[in-house]
């Protein structure tokens, strides 16, 4: 059999990106010959994140379109324009057999191309309300891999499967039980805990409604692992202080225990934090952010909220509000059962491999 080759394209943010890379990584463990190519747009996050996990990257000159009126816009032709001539010469180098699309600005370009040069593509979608560039792509690909029924509303159906989205792989292995994962954060082990997530760079509103329920949640015991973000954690500390029911920290390096130690967990909803949620059965408070693309966060966590897992919780509403609920939420251990129980059947711990298999599928029909 023949080499693999293929070039892989996705960025923009961690979302697009990390499951590039998990699919990436499964590829490499399957195939450890494989030759795999990244694409992605210059000044965003994949052109370092992506060498740092051992892939070469090429850059193009890509972004997308200001929703708002922008100068920037004018440029958005010209800039589609070169990253197409650049994404024929880059496949015409190289000529991978298969090319795979995870989102973000660069995706468009190189599977558009690569449709052009007869080279077959597979598209991984990873939120319940796709992105354009996705949308735009959908004819073009062999296969769409998604993670949520019902996505013939926006693809064709005979070449959608129902896969998943990529997760870290220590969330599928077993950690601690509860009351150990707490001692590990020096929290009191025997305590309902509330595990907050607001993304690695944090998020103001979702901080501003913790930092207003806090004194209420530590006056019922509840211990409480906050996440803050790098953006926000100078500003919290000098305000509050770890102890036995407080873990205040920026980032947060081991979420296998972080899960562990939460009886319920209150989140942006991503699609990948809410395809984590479900592989580990942790019910949740979803706060979609309003400030990303199509809304897709809270059609994320409508559909999760629909499926029984989690509450949606629009950011605006008061922090009173989000007292109340995520009480509730803790006080009632058959209502976080039941939730446990839909998460653990809308969970797909083996995602990735599911889409390394129709990668597989795609080269295979090409006669490769």
């Amino acid at each position: 059999m023949s080499t693999w080759h293929v070039m892989i394209s996705g960025g923009g943010t961690g979302g697009h990106l990390f499951p590039a890379l998990a699919i990436a990584d499964a590829l490499r463990a399957r195939h450890p010959q494989a030759q795999i190519h990244f694409v992605g747009a210059r000044g965003r996050m994949e052109m370092q994140r992506v060498p740092r996990a051992g892939y070469p990257i090429y850059g193009l000159w890509i972004s997308g379109i200001q929703r708002s009126l922008s100068r920037r816009n004018l440029l958005f032709p010209f800039k589609l324009a070169h990253s197409l001539y650049r994404s024929w010469r880059i496949l015409r180098r190289h000529r991978p057999q298969v090319v795979i699309g995870t989102g973000g600005y660069a995706s468009g370009p190189l599977v558009y191309m690569a449709s052009r040069m007869g080279i077959p593509s597979l598209l991984q979608e990873q939120n319940s309300y796709p992105g354009i560039t996705n949308r735009w792509l959908a004819a073009r690909a062999a296969r769409i891999c998604v993670a949520y029924p019902g996505m013939e509303r926006f693809f064709p159906a005979e070449r959608l499967r129902l896969t998943g989205n990529p997760i870290r792989q220590d969330l599928c292995d077993p950690g601690p039980d509860g009351p150990a994962a707490r001692k590990t954060f020096g929290l009191r082990p025997q305590n309902k805990t509330l595990l907050i997530l607001g993304g690695s760079l944090g998020a103001r509103r979702i901080n501003e409604l913790v930092e207003a329920c806090l004194p209420a949640w530590q006056a019922e015991g509840i211990n409480v692992i906050w996440q803050c973000g790098k953006l926000y954690g100078n500003t919290l500390r000098r305000r509050h202080a770890n102890g036995p029911s407080l873990y205040l920290s920026e980032f947060l390096e081991d979420m296998p225990t972080a899960f562990a130690a939460a009886h319920l967990v209150i989140s942006r909803a991503g699609a990948g934090t809410l395809s984590e949620l479900a592989v580990v059965a942790k019910p949740a408070i979803l706060i979609p952010s309003p400030n990303v693309a199509e809304d897709h966060q809270t059609h994320n966590a409508r559909a999760l909220e629909k499926a029984g897992g989690a509450v949606c919780f629009p950011e605006a509403q008061d922090p009173e509000n989000l007292k109340v609920t995520s009480l509730d939420l803790l006080n009632d251990e058959a209502r976080q059962e039941s939730m446990q129980a839909r998460l653990r059947q809308a969970a797909r711990p083996r995602a990735t491999e599911a889409i390394v298999a129709e990668i597989e599928k795609i080269r295979a029909d090409a006669g490769l």
